[in-house]
């Protein structure tokens, strides 16, 4: 499995959360190389890998499909796009950033941005009802593509950076996902430990409810959240980032089970995998939240891959990370608890 191929064609899918289709149908084919019965149910992805050997625990393992991005409020007399956000969009990147409009057919546009010759002190950050989308196009031809609630995603294009970093758009958490399909690659043919089940869930960057979904039709004992988490860069606090190419961030809080977090690390250390602790004083912000608490309750725990520039269409990784992270999982379900 080429992994930078995987991470790089996952990312640029375009699939807002809400409107996962074209980033999930490509997922779907991925997945079911590992799982022949991989289907689309209740907006998510759902797979079961290896033995059916009912006496075993169930663990699901999960990373969400979706993605950040916009959706479009209304079009102005004079051919703008008026949109707000889907998930946790940061305003102050907006200006003069290329979208693509997923409407009828694509098309590109590119946020408006007015230049600092024409402004009087310092700009401020944009309010979403201050911004808008100029695509060249006239309201009566808008009309005829673009309807209300069409989404909004930014045109970003993967790059190789030094060694074995990437940039791109939407690796939180298509990354996670190509973790996951590199971990059912080492596990082929091999006598696994639990019963498993692959779960890409649709619509985590509002509020995990594709997780909720799962949670209450799989109800598995362990889950497995793989998500991504806030990997250090200048002038941000150490004690709270992981390292990028230090390998994945377990978690590690009250909300999580302290069984699967120990085991995880044990099986770090015995299998000789670098990795990284996350410490959260509460709930995690990820779907461990709902596996944990979702159906009849399972020992839920995060494996997170360091990401630089969350949610911007410049996130960069590790490649080495989401190959530890595969490494990680692979040889967590092989040992068991």
């Amino acid at each position: 499995m080429d992994i930078k191929d995987t991470v790089f064609r996952l990312s640029e899918a375009y699939g807002a959360s809400g409107s996962e289709s074209p980033a999930a149908q490509l997922a779907l084919e991925m997945l079911r190389e590992y799982c022949p019965d991989a289907q689309i149910a209740g907006g998510n992805i759902i797979g079961s890998f290896g033995t059916e050997d009912s006496s075993l625990p169930l663990l699901l393992i999960d990373a969400h499909i979706d993605q950040i991005g916009m959706i479009v409020n209304y079009i102005t007399d004079d051919g703008f796009i008026k949109f707000s956000a889907l998930g946790g969009l940061d305003r102050r990147l907006l200006p003069a950033q290329p979208v693509i409009v997923h409407g009828k057919r694509d098309i590109c546009g590119v946020i408006c941005s007015v230049p600092p010759h024409l402004t009087s002190g310092a700009a401020e950050v944009l309010q979403f009802d201050e911004t808008a989308i100029d695509t060249g196009m006239t309201k009566e031809e808008l009309s005829e593509i673009v309807q209300l609630g069409d989404t909004i995603t930014f045109d970003v294009k993967c790059r190789e950076l030094v060694g074995s970093r990437v940039a791109g758009g939407a690796f939180d958490d298509r990354c996670g996902i190509a973790s996951i399909l590199y971990a059912l690659e080492l596990l082929k043919d091999k006598e696994l430990k639990y019963r498993v089940k692959v779960v890409f869930s649709s619509q985590e960057e509002l509020g995990e409810r594709g997780a909720k979904i799962a949670a209450a039709r799989i109800c598995p004992d362990v889950a497995l959240a793989v998500d991504v988490s806030f990997a250090y860069a200048l002038g941000e606090d150490e004690l709270k980032c992981g390292k990028l190419g230090k390998g994945p961030m377990i978690g590690i809080a009250p909300s999580l089970s302290r069984d699967i977090s120990n085991g995880l690390i044990e099986t770090a250390k015995a299998e000789d995998i670098p990795c990284q602790t996350e410490v959260m004083n509460g709930s995690t912000g990820t779907n461990a939240d709902q596996y944990s608490v979702g159906g009849t309750g399972a020992k839920a725990c995060t494996v997170s891959i360091p990401l630089r520039n969350m949610h911007t269409p410049a996130e960069v990784i590790d490649l080495i990370d989401v190959e530890l992270t595969g490494r990680l999982i692979a040889a967590f379900i092989g040992r068991g608890e």
